[in-house]
């Protein structure tokens, strides 16, 4: 079992925050998850505290990190890091959307049929969830494996343990938290990182590169992180710790 994460100086701590499974429960469709009551005010006092070095970095666009949270003002890095938000700054990737749009719609029609097979999509990255179906989870791989060869150089398929993501290689979150890590307030600190899918093992490892603490929220598996939490309650839990730090 991976130990628990420490509590990190706050003056030297960058915090990067997967959301699903990691800040909220997993839910059947990604509409339905819920933001527990109190997260917005521990999160808010966290990134006061942080001098906004506090990031969401997350396979959910900005528009639907908006919908969960509101208008926070928090550095964020949507769909993988092909958007990212720093105040005033942004950057979109979402151009390329034209060129994969007909093979992602072609595999869409596939599972027409298929109940609780949900596909999302999200610009040039398509998600489709089979948390409500996962019998289906591996019919889904090999289609997505299959629709490899329709797509640019360089796409690649992730796959993860209730659902599967199509993306550039450009979305990586270890590639989100380096831009961040490169701009104040972020550049000189220690980055922590908390995730808990496939998606999330490119940050583990470039955190650990950089001298940084990984942390894997959710059922034990193999991982880049160095330290666990077993449940999101644990990260809440964990968040409060810091706050108590300030």
């Amino acid at each position: 079992m991976m130990q628990t994460p420490p509590i990190p100086e706050l003056s030297e701590l960058a915090l990067f925050l997967d959301i699903d499974g990691t800040l909220v429960e997993h839910a059947a469709h990604p509409d339905g998850v819920r933001v527990a009551p109190d997260l917005p005010d521990i999160l808010q006092e966290l990134n006061r505290a942080l001098d906004g070095a506090m990031a969401f970095v997350t396979g959910r666009n900005l528009a639907m990190v908006e919908r969960l949270f509101g208008a926070t003002g928090f550095a964020a890095a949507g769909t993988f890091g092909i958007e990212l938000l720093l105040g005033d700054e942004f950057e979109s990737g979402q151009a390329a959307a034209a060129e994969v749009a007909p093979v992602f719609s072609e595999l869409e029609a596939s599972f027409l049929h298929r109940d609780g097979v949900y596909f999302e999509h999200k610009g040039p990255v398509l998600a489709i969830h089979t948390r409500a179906a996962p019998e289906a989870l591996p019919a889904v791989i090999r289609a997505c494996r299959n629709a490899l060869s329709r797509l640019p150089c360089g796409y690649r398929l992730v796959e993860g343990h209730a659902g599967v993501e199509l993306l550039p290689e450009k979305a990586l979150k270890s590639a989100a938290i380096a831009w961040f890590m490169s701009r104040p307030p972020f550049r000189g600190r220690k980055p922590v990182f908390l995730g808990d899918d496939t998606s999330d093992e490119a940050g583990f490892e470039w955190v650990n590169r950089n001298n940084g603490i990984s942390v894997r929220v959710g059922r034990q598996k193999p991982s880049s992180a160095c330290f666990g939490l077993a449940t999101v309650g644990d990260v809440h839990d964990w968040l409060r710790r810091l706050t108590q730090a300030i």
